[in-house]
């Protein structure tokens, strides 16, 4: 698999990444062995970049990762910090940054973080010279390697990217989400900032396996976060409505017969299509099977796609989905 520098650091990773929020909560139930079967299956495919968060599963995802951590070596772990409390600016502070990353240090099992980023926090947080003096402290404490932020819009990724110390931004990009290949992008290849990434099939709608009788479980965010209720709603099917979502997932399966590499697979090709984009370190889709972990690292294995493909994708973004995504996020 192509391996990629990740921004601002001395580390090398995967162009296929494995995003565990599933093995934590909100995807439906993952038992504790199947969660450790996805992880090898990923490692042995050729993942070396391993997302996760404190809030997912209130930590069960980082302790899960820190038991398979202690007999796999060369990994990279990315977590992030900062949504276990009220989303609010004078929350983003050192003292609970420290309480933040010493929890997430116990859960994984390390002394240090690779990586650990702020998990979409408030607009006025970013801007804030304290939380990047904050998170400066934790690097001078040896508490974290490198820094970053996950993000919601590109404003705020924009941001984030001119700040010295940012190492990364993790923000939504995929075919139904194409905003940050305006601006994002070629402003973190400029300054030499990582991006991860993540939602990049859409919860699931490039797969091409949903329609329009499809349900999900009631703890599954697919079923009870459409409508923004318990989180952004950008979140979930990158927030497409689930109808036109259906619909367009139809038009890019349909591209990708047409267009795609032999014998790949819509899911595979979406995150091709992620990788392939000039500036992006990792694409960290989720995967709840082993079948599932591998058939998505063999989309870093991908040859070049079309640029009729990616025609395409603007395409079909520009008729369908750019008038309910693009000006929010």
């Amino acid at each position: 698999m192509d391996q990629r520098t990740l921004g601002r650091t001395d580390r090398t990773v995967s162009a296929i990444g494995l995003g565990t929020w599933q093995l934590g909560a909100d995807w439906g139930e993952v038992s504790e062995e199947q969660a450790l079967e996805v992880l090898a299956a990923a490692v042995d495919a050729g993942v070396t970049l391993l997302d996760t968060a404190d809030v997912y599963g209130d930590g069960r995802s980082e302790r899960i990762l820190g038991r398979f951590l202690r007999e796999h070596d060369g990994l990279t772990v990315a977590t992030k910090m900062g949504r276990r409390v009220e989303q609010v600016p004078e929350n983003y502070r050192l003292d609970h940054f420290r309480e933040w990353t010493d929890r997430s240090r116990r859960n994984l099992g390390v002394e240090v973080l690779d990586l650990v980023q702020l998990h979409c926090p408030p607009s006025a947080t970013i801007a804030d010279d304290a939380t990047w003096d904050a998170l400066d402290t934790l690097v001078a404490e040896g508490a974290v390697a490198a820094y970053g932020v996950s993000v919601e819009t590109c404003d705020q990724a924009l941001a984030a990217i001119a700040r010295p110390g940012c190492a990364s931004v993790q923000i939504i990009l995929n075919a139904f989400r194409l905003k940050p290949l305006d601006e994002v992008l070629p402003a973190a290849r400029e300054a030499g900032v990582g991006i991860l990434a993540r939602v990049p099939l859409a919860s699931g709608l490039l797969s091409g396996k949903y329609d329009e009788s499809t349900t999900f479980a009631e703890d599954d965010h697919r079923h009870y976060n459409r409508d923004g209720s318990a989180f952004d709603v950008g979140e979930t099917f990158a927030g497409v409505d689930y109808a036109t979502g259906v619909e367009a997932a139809r038009e890019f399966t349909a591209l990708v017969r047409e267009h795609g590499p032999e014998g790949a697979t819509p899911a595979q090709v979406a995150l091709a299509w992620c990788a392939q984009q000039e500036g992006v370190s990792t694409v960290i889709p989720g995967a709840r099977s082993a079948e599932q972990a591998r058939a998505n690292a063999a989309a870093g294995e991908l040859p070049a796609l079309s640029p009729a493909l990616f025609d395409g994708v603007r395409a079909l973004y520009d008729a369908r989905l750019r008038e309910q995504v693009h000006t929010r996020w």
